[in-house]
């Protein structure tokens, strides 16, 4: 079998489900913060605010390059 025509960029459902899961988990180390619990074991930093901000980072850099894509087609 034979794809004739352009299937949807993978980029797209990843870039979303990153964005969204780092929103999750930036929310949740933010509605954290000032719990010691969070914070004893990684030396006073809460990790859950950082990840989140780099998986949404790395989401939007996904959809970028979504939008750019689309932009290129002749």
């Amino acid at each position: 079998m034979s794809s004739g025509g352009m299937g949807m960029d993978i980029r797209l459902p990843m870039g979303l489900m990153f964005l969204i899961i780092g929103v999750i988990i930036a929310g949740y180390g933010v509605s954290t913060t000032g719990d010691a619990m969070y914070t004893e074991h990684s030396l006073g930093i809460n990790i859950n605010i950082d990840w989140g901000v780099v998986l949404v980072l790395f989401g939007l850099w996904m959809l970028m390059l979504v939008w750019r894509a689309s932009g290129k087609k002749t």
